[in-house]
């Protein structure tokens, strides 16, 4: 994050010859929303008087409270490269407040910033890298997005097999000339998925960089001729895109996870941690994984968790601790995927881990063997439960935690947990392809 104030952000709008700036804010379902506003109206938007319907915006407020106000901060002040150089367009995001002052209680973003105020205050800082993975489709000649392609390249492949690897290369240079630090991107296992990781930064600044991400990660597929999608599962009988949270807790700028004395390297507030994450994790999938297509991705034989365990020396479990030690040791939590709202997902995150902290959760025994391949008696004899297999089964475990809920908070628990049972209502009165071809002709 930059360090900008009121007055850098006014002179570098007039050196810079920028034009429109636009206020950026994201709803619960991690959907980015802006409003343009033009360089003569920026000091009016600095001074956080930029109002807005908030009725327009599912899961916000009423017509008869529908009055919001956002209020930009001038750390996430960039331009925009991919706009015109003459007549530049920036952005800000923003948060989101009643036209009194008050926080708004829906606002993801300022869910995240109370989760990180929690853990402020037991002397922590929560780090956070990502490895963000999606898929590069080809569109149709309307420019529609279609899961389409003719490409069959995989896991570390380059180009010409790569057929996304000039995408991907704008993708990078684009996000870095905003002020991001990549540290890698490679071609994933699937055919045209791709993963594009960030060096770890403060919780914030992370989720606002997955945001800019995504934008930029679409807008750049576009000029290729290319969809860029977060869909957890677009095709059937390949992987699905996740969302890897790398995680660790620092305290006066030291990592308390690492230890090198124990045989892992964890240090105790690290098992808790882990504690914590998994006590929650039913709780939480509703919000790691927020849609009906997101269980599609967590099956067995795809390389995505869907047992609740943790290990140091496999890949299998929901958990896994990288072999880096020290000043780099960290926790990876694979079940989120890539629709996850950054905001909810890391303040989920960060607050199970902290009641495992507080209140000294063990985690079982670490598995560090194969769990796809265990029979399911071996499963049962370790106390190795599922994941949530669908999204009601999801959202009736986060009816059932409260730490969960009251992360969340009433205002977005409650009407994400309406937005998303009218969603699984949906989907199970939908009638599928696959139910056509499997029972249309024998029954």
């Amino acid at each position: 994050m930059n360090n900008y104030t009121r007055d850098d952000i006014l002179r570098i709008v007039k050196e810079e010859d920028v034009e429109f700036i636009r206020l950026q804010f994201t709803d619960m379902f991690g959907n980015l929303k802006n409003i343009a506003v033009t360089a003569n109206q920026l000091e009016k938007a600095l001074d956080n008087k930029c109002m807005f319907d908030g009725s327009a915006i599912d899961g916000f407020v009423s017509i008869e409270e529908s009055d919001m106000c956002l209020y930009p901060d001038p750390a996430t002040f960039a331009i925009l490269p991919w706009r015109p150089q003459q007549g530049k367009v920036a952005r800000m995001l923003c948060d989101v407040h009643h036209p009194d002052g008050r926080p708004f209680a829906g606002d993801s973003r300022l869910v995240l910033k109370k989760a990180i105020a929690d853990a402020g205050e037991l002397g922590y800082t929560f780090e956070v890298g990502p490895e963000c993975e999606f898929f590069l489709f080809q569109t149709d000649e309307n420019a529609m997005p279609t899961t389409n392609t003719s490409e069959q390249a995989s896991y570390f492949d380059i180009g010409p097999l790569d057929g996304g690897e000039n995408a991907r290369r704008d993708i990078v240079m684009v996000l870095e000339e905003m002020g991001m630090i990549i540290e890698a991107s490679h071609h994933e296992m699937a055919p045209v998925q791709h993963e594009i990781d960030f060096r770890y930064d403060e919780a914030l600044a992370t989720a606002d960089n997955i945001m800019t991400f995504k934008l930029a990660a679409r807008t750049i597929a576009r000029r290729h001729g290319l969809h860029a999608t977060f869909m957890p599962k677009p095709k059937v009988g390949v992987n699905g895109s996740g969302m890897h949270i790398n995680m660790s807790l620092h305290k006066d700028g030291t990592n308390i996870f690492a230890d090198r004395s124990d045989p892992n390297g964890l240090s105790r507030e690290a098992y808790y941690f882990i504690g914590g994450i998994m006590k929650h994790i039913k709780g939480m999938a509703a919000v790691t994984n927020p849609l009906v297509n997101s269980y599609k991705r967590l099956v067995p034989g795809f390389a995505a968790p869907v047992y609740i365990a943790w290990s140091a020396t496999n890949r299998s479990p929901l958990i896994r601790i990288p072999a880096e030690v020290g000043s780099g040791t960290r926790i990876e939590l694979r079940s989120p995927d890539s629709a996850a709202n950054p905001y909810l997902t890391l303040a989920v995150c960060l607050k199970a881990g902290l009641d495992g902290i507080v209140n000294k959760i063990q985690p079982p025994k670490s598995v560090d063997c194969n769990i796809y391949t265990m029979k399911e008696e071996e499963r049962r004899a370790l106390n190795i439960e599922c994941l949530p297999g669908t999204l009601i089964d999801a959202l009736d475990e986060l009816k059932k935690d409260p730490l969960i809920l009251d992360v969340l908070g009433k205002h977005i628990s409650e009407n994400y947990i309406s937005a998303k049972e009218a969603e699984w209502q949906s989907y199970r009165a939908n009638v599928s392809e696959w139910e056509i071809q499997e029972y249309l002709y024998r029954y």
